[in-house]
């Protein structure tokens, strides 16, 4: 058969439902083999909008999402996207065009060496130079996109390999077991909790599997003890539990950071280093466990005592079962800075001011958003809001991006959720400058038919930056911008554009867009004038009195 055939039969050998881009001519070949193929092309409008997508579907499903470029400039857009799944541990393939590579006659024209590009992005890059290669290549950048750590692998095939004649048949999928903890290392780890006095747990982004979820919910059935997460952590315990005690949020400072100053034993689950550190350590000081898929990286701040290495799920179901029972241990501080965090969190929720404080526009959309809806966050000062206020009730429930953070990827991350959960709410919740960098596919999203609610929290200025250059004591300059009239965007694209002029008529407004169906753009002014009393000195002062 034809190779650009062989090679769509190897990715539906993958499981692959969706290849998202924008081909080019040097992929018609492959666009032509995929005409006969259950594979689904979704076009976009910007390649980066792709491999956003591509990278969401495999954080949500598990199995590596796929997109697709042209040679040159197609595949350069991708880099973002490509360091967005790498970095955030979210399976993606990605398949870029070539000029022929056995008789080339057009010179250097759009040449980069896209293999060479990727090899710092990713786990995974080769080009494929013949016909006979794509069997092994397909499965070998699926396996590695998909074990742990996951991530983004690479794939270049030439205009000339894709049109070559081969039988060399597909390579089936193979089934992995991973590996467990030596038992040593568990009963160390069991030693430890059960002497501990105040132990606490730490959920990070390597434990948001599907297989660790379960298992660690059991074990905080059954130890009783304290939880905390970090921002790629959030929802993989329900954060309405009673022993949840809040989000790492803020580096430092805040009131989850009092409870693990308390902690005498911290049990690490999925500590990724991609994250800022939610905690430092000190030689002399608390005892550490890190329970994770692989090693630690040790750096000045993280030097575990106790490593259980192995299979996350295995690893936790085997500490919990060796553990007695010990729901009665004195954890009457952390109940303290629950309650006070908790307190303070709600503190603004029903504030009317306009436009809208940050605390009220997280308590309304966690109104308007049941326990399944999903949140699609871009990056701007809203995220730490969000991260620290927004309750997660399931896994996966708030995408955000606290690995590269790039601007850009929420409107695609909520396209993609919205393709995998169709009978889900799915919000996306951008600012106004991480909103225009990928505008364009709001298209794409009415023309996938998608029902997607998009929030724009207007403050005409790039927020984050602004609130960190006034904190660093710099003069206000170069951060602010001007925004064209939403509405009029939006209708221009085929989606209802809204506009909030009051802080009580955004929840009308969202409720009302989700009940007509199709692309909604809500147009929300945001006001951040309290974001430095409130995160630098509020926070600090009070939680400093516990």
């Amino acid at each position: 058969m034809k190779a650009s055939d062989l090679f769509v039969k190897a990715l539906e050998n993958e499981g692959v439902e969706y290849v998202f881009g924008i081909p080019g001519e040097e992929n018609l070949d492959f666009l032509d083999s995929l005409t006969r193929s259950s594979i689904r092309l979704v076009l976009t409008r910007h390649e980066q909008t792709a491999g956003f997508m591509a990278a969401t579907y495999g954080r949500l499903t598990g199995r590596a999402g796929v997109c697709i470029s042209t040679l040159g400039p197609g595949a350069t857009n991708l880099v973002t996207a490509a360091a967005y799944a790498n970095l955030g541990a979210m399976p993606m393939v990605m398949i870029t065009g070539q000029k022929p590579v056995k008789s080339s006659k057009q010179g250097q024209f759009q040449i980069v060496d896209v293999v060479d590009m990727m090899q710092p992005l990713t786990k995974f890059t080769k080009q494929i130079s013949s016909g006979d290669m794509i069997p092994s290549s397909v499965r070998e950048a699926f396996r590695r996109a998909q074990e742990e750590r996951p991530g983004a692998a690479h794939l270049e095939l030439p205009e000339d390999i894709a049109r070559e004649e081969t039988d060399v048949p597909v390579i089936p999928t193979s089934y992995v077991r991973r590996p467990v903890a030596e038992d040593k290392a568990i009963q160390m780890a069991v030693d430890l909790i059960a002497g501990a006095r105040h132990p606490l747990l730490l959920i990070g982004a390597g434990a948001n599997r599907k297989r660790t979820w379960n298992m660690l919910r059991r074990f905080v059935d059954r130890t009783c003890i304290p939880f905390v997460t970090t921002q790629m952590g959030k929802g993989v315990v329900d954060e309405a539990d009673q022993h949840f005690i809040g989000n790492t949020a803020l580096s430092t400072g805040d009131f989850v950071h009092r409870a693990i100053d308390a902690a005498d034993v911290i049990i690490n689950v999925g500590h990724d280093v991609v994250e800022k550190p939610p905690f430092f350590m000190e030689a002399g000081g608390r005892t550490v466990i890190h329970v994770n898929f692989t090693s630690a990286i040790v750096d000045p701040v993280y030097f575990p005592q106790v490593e259980v290495v192995g299979d996350i799920a295995h690893s936790i179901w085997r500490i919990a079962e060796a553990l007695p029972a010990q729901c009665h241990r004195d954890y009457a501080f952390f109940e303290k800075v629950r309650a006070a965090l908790a307190e303070h969190a709600g503190e603004g929720c029903r504030d009317d001011r306009f436009p809208v404080y940050p605390q009220r526009l997280v308590a309304d959309i966690r109104d308007v958003m049941p326990s399944d809806g999903i949140i699609a966050l871009d990056n701007g000062m809203y995220k730490i809001w969000f991260a620290r206020n927004y309750p997660a009730h399931i896994p996966n429930s708030v995408l955000l991006d606290n690995a590269l953070a790039t601007m850009g990827a929420g409107l695609p991350s909520a396209m993609a959720a919205k393709m995998v959960y169709p009978q889900r709410r799915v919000m996306a919740i951008c600012g106004d400058g991480g909103f225009m960098m990928n505008s364009q596919d709001l298209q794409t999203a009415v023309e996938l038919g998608l029902d997607l609610v998009v929030v724009i929290l207007r403050d005409d200025a790039y927020g984050m930056i602004k609130w960190k250059q006034a904190n660093m004591g710099f003069k206000d300059f170069g951060l602010d911008f001007k925004n064209p009239d939403f509405i009029h965007y939006a209708e221009a694209y085929g989606a209802q554009g809204h506009r909030v002029e009051a802080a009580g008529q955004f929840t009308t407004v969202v409720n009302q867009a989700f009940e007509a169906g199709g692309v909604h753009l809500i147009d929300v002014p945001v006001d951040y004038a309290d974001n430095d009393r409130i995160l630098n000195h509020d926070i600090r002062e009070r939680s400093a009195r516990l």
